[in-house]
């Protein structure tokens, strides 16, 4: 695991990953509130590969109302990035009738989509409205 993260950009601490995570997804055009992760400790970039990744003090769960969906963050997150699109995603799970099921990519066509599409391991997935996963801040620009 050390190997991807070699040449990181890293940062610690909660008010420091916070801003970082938020400059994220950001970036790429997604809603500040597509992954409202509490006490992150440490946050990673690797900017020549795409691979980042977010720790976490506890595993920690969140219910999305807009889309009544409830999705678990494990103590660490990683992911491949790129414009629009978070791939090869570990720890993030989304309860499915009884079962967790893994989310391994969350993607929008382009910066102006009003939708966006989260994919589970066979390929399959669901697509939401940007608008579920606002701040209440984005939603007023």
């Amino acid at each position: 695991m050390a190997d991807v993260r070699a040449g990181a950009e890293i940062v610690y601490g909660a008010e420091e990953c916070n801003r970082h995570s938020v400059e994220l997804l950001e970036e790429l055009g997604f809603p500040r509130g597509v992954l409202p992760l509490k006490d992150l400790q440490e946050c990673g970039r690797v900017r020549e590969t795409g691979f980042v990744w977010m720790k976490l003090k506890a595993p920690y769960e969140h219910f999305f109302e807009k889309t009544n969906t409830r999705v678990c963050y494990d103590t660490e997150v990683t992911a491949y990035i790129d414009k629009c699109k978070m791939k090869k995603m570990t720890g993030v799970k989304s309860k499915q009738l009884l079962m967790w099921v893994p989310i391994v990519e969350m993607s929008m066509e382009n910066a102006d989509s009003k939708k966006i599409y989260f994919k589970i391991p066979i390929g399959v997935g669901k697509s939401f409205p940007i608008t579920a996963f606002m701040t209440e801040e984005e939603k007023e620009n």
